[in-house]
């Protein structure tokens, strides 16, 4: 971002990654993380404090391994290469290293002794001896030129180097990088010791850069922004009003998807909490109408996408002039999409796509550079309410992805009543923080049952609720069975229809955390 210290972190494909970057940004130090294939100047472009290179278990002596780009080791800038990385300025600075060989020691869960080897200010206050689960591909035979071993590991292989002339350290990566007492401290050391960061980068210190850069960006043009009461839309709104005032529009398209609550909460926040010119849109029958009787899950998204694009590029239409369009990508969705040069794509990002030719803006998106629960601090620092910044994370077609095959009124009021119970029990029993995700789904199938001393042949609500620090992968949460009990007794109490409730028990993997 202008104006701020940075500190760079070049992937080259280590699973820690976005990790590190979390810490730094949570000691304060802004950081970006960019591919290993990235060139030089685009490296250097930030003016970075440090350069961190986050390698994984991949041996610097295979064909074709990654390479850092050219004069990296040689710009100035102080670099801690972890894990292959360490193995990669070896062999670029004129040593050699040679692969270790499998064992039993190459297991992820192997504990591994290391021991300081003398004084060096990667390691200051650090403990003399530790243990780390795991070990590096690579043993480093002959130091290059002005280095010294700075930890070893029991088995005489070199835990870190260094040359604290250049401000060169290197690092063995291992499984819990980041998370370990000691490579927290080292990272530390690296930030602050050697790399001189001032710790000053704040919520506060990103609003009021944020606002100047939008500022410079927008100069006196317009925004049009898709709200759609999530929280990077909302915070994304939030932001940009402060920076534009009544020249952002925001367009808020009721799709008759949402949650029990959030239209009538979207409404109530962006008219009176933080005024903003909003045009709303209830366009709930022509989307149920687009998705009646279609039971495939990828049919329905695209027709839900389909009409939500005619929707919001017909309001677009009537607006005037409007010279960029507002998008609320946060960090995630730039490094997983592959969205910096010569990055791999993990997955593709939605947000507002696919416009007519004759609508066609430049892109302002505040949010691009922040992790998702900075993007909740932010929101809180502008005033949105707690129940819009914590909202739960909801798949763009809403609802109608939670009713398993073919849509009616009916499915959608039981999903979205039942729903609202799993979120007041949550939140009840102080969950709401702890668990990641949370919601009801109705399941497509009846079953058997007795009400009144009548039998019943009607609906089962499913309960989904997951921790995960990514999305990537995701444990299911272990609910209280007492919270549990009283979310099913409500639901088939208070939602006619429903007989049965369940509760997913499937990680992802094997399972993905929406149901469709």
């Amino acid at each position: 971002m202008h104006g701020m210290q940075q500190v760079t972190l070049l992937d080259f494909g280590a699973a820690y990654t976005q990790r590190l970057a979390r810490l730094i940004r949570d000691a304060n130090v802004y950081c970006e993380v960019l591919p290993y294939t990235a060139p030089l100047d685009t490296i250097l472009a930030g003016n970075p404090l440090g350069l961190i290179l986050c390698g994984g278990e991949l041996s610097a002596a295979l064909p074709g391994a990654p390479q850092a780009a050219e004069g990296l080791f040689a710009c100035g800038v102080p670099i801690l290469a972890i894990g292959y990385g360490l193995a990669l300025m070896a062999r670029a600075l004129g040593g050699e290293t040679r692969p270790l060989p499998e064992h039993p020691g190459a297991d992820e869960e192997c504990e591994i002794e290391v021991k300081l080897a003398g004084n060096s200010a990667l390691f200051a206050k650090a403990a003399a001896s530790f243990r780390v689960r795991g070990r590096a591909a690579d043993h480093v035979e002959r130091l290059p030129q002005g280095f010294t071993v700075t930890a070893l590991c029991a088995d005489g292989c070199v835990f870190c180097m260094e040359d604290a002339r250049r401000k060169l350290y290197g690092a063995a990566g291992h499984q819990d990088m980041g998370e370990h007492p000691q490579s927290i401290r080292m990272l530390h050391n690296f930030l602050f010791a050697i790399c001189g960061c001032a710790g000053d980068w704040t919520t506060e210190t990103f609003i009021e850069a944020c606002v100047g850069d939008i500022r410079a960006r927008v100069g006196g043009g317009r925004v049009l922004l898709a709200l759609s009461g999530g929280v990077d839309s909302s915070v994304c709104a939030a932001l940009l009003h402060k920076a534009i005032g009544d020249r952002l529009v925001c367009v808020f398209v009721d799709t008759g998807f949402m949650r029990k609550g959030e239209p009538e909460q979207v409404r109530e926040v962006f008219t009176r909490t933080l005024p903003v010119h909003l045009v709303c849109v209830d366009a709930a029958d022509r989307f149920l109408s687009q998705v009646e009787g279609i039971e495939d899950p990828e049919a329905k998204r695209k027709r839900i996408g389909a009409e939500f694009i005619e929707v919001f590029a017909g309001e677009a239409r009537k607006l005037g002039r409007l010279d960029f369009l507002g998008q609320g990508t946060i960090y995630p969705d730039i490094i997983e999409s592959g969205a910096m040069p010569g990055a791999t794509v993990i997955k593709s990002h939605h947000n507002v796509g696919g416009l007519p030719k004759d609508l066609q803006f430049a892109l302002v998106e505040p949010l691009r550079y922040l992790f998702k629960d900075e993007v909740r601090r932010v929101g809180e620092a502008l005033g949105l309410p707690a129940g819009m910044v914590w909202r739960q994370p909801f798949p763009g077609p809403g609802l109608a992805v939670r009713v398993m095959g073919a849509i009616t009124k009916e499915k959608l009021h039981i999903v979205r009543e039942s729903d609202a119970i799993v979120r007041e029990e949550i939140a009840a029993a102080g969950l709401d923080r702890s668990i990641s995700q949370y919601f009801a789904l109705l399941t497509g199938t009846r079953t058997v049952g007795l009400h009144g001393g009548q039998r019943t042949y009607s609906h089962t609500v499913a309960i989904r609720a997951v921790v995960t620090d990514n999305f990537v992968t995701a444990e299911w949460a272990r609910v209280p069975h007492d919270v549990l009990a009283r979310m099913s007794a409500r639901i088939v109490a208070e939602v006619p229809g429903v007989n049965r409730v369940v509760f997913d028990i499937t990680g992802k993997p094997p399972a993905s955390i929406e149901w469709e």
